[in-house]
């Protein structure tokens, strides 16, 4: 049997072994990438593009995509993976919240991630992005086999995790800074 490791909310993972990498996202994306010749691959389960305060890299966190990203990409690098080789396959931006039409964060997190890996070169495999569904998403690195099951809006999981995640961001500090290269 598999080994199975659950990415949190505003987490990453990166592997160079065969495991599923799992999540449940409503607004929130996960970006699944991986070298398709080695299988060295990871997730990510980021909640907002950027950072609101400064609009631009302002924290280290994975709970913004800018950073999941760049932090998912290089610790792939890191184990071994070739940037040439990556492809993707991207989850969630749902607009999972029937009752808040002021902002689309769901939107604002799919166009996010598809333009963040259009101007990165980095092809994208397959996709199921916006909607009005929560979704569980597995992803095996390994073979690059993405599953994804649709939970419903009456799905609560996602949501309340979610709703739990963005109290904790408000009560952090945004500071903090981070350079790539």
């Amino acid at each position: 049997m598999r080994e199975t490791v659950r990415v949190q909310a505003g987490a990453f993972v990166a592997t160079d072994r065969d495991i599923s990498l799992v999540t449940v996202l409503g607004s929130c994306v996960a970006a699944c990438v991986r070298d398709r010749v080695s299988g060295i691959g990871g997730m990510n389960h980021f909640m907002l593009p950027r950072c609101r305060d400064s609009g631009d890299v302002a924290s280290a966190s994975a709970r913004y995509g800018v950073n999941a990203m760049e932090l998912l990409i290089n610790e792939l690098i890191h184990l071994g993976a070739r940037r040439s080789n990556l492809e993707a396959k991207v989850f969630g931006g749902g607009a999972v919240l029937a009752n808040v039409t002021t902002i689309d964060v769901g939107g604002m997190n799919a166009e996010f991630v598809s333009g963040f890996l259009r101007e990165e070169g980095i092809r994208v495999v397959a996709s199921d992005l916006r909607g009005t569904l929560s979704r569980k998403v597995r992803f095996d690195p390994a073979s690059g086999r993405a599953f994804v099951q649709g939970l419903g809006r009456g799905a609560r999981a996602a949501l309340e995790e979610e709703s739990r995640y963005a109290e904790r961001l408000a009560q952090l500090p945004a500071g903090g800074s981070i350079e790539f290269f």
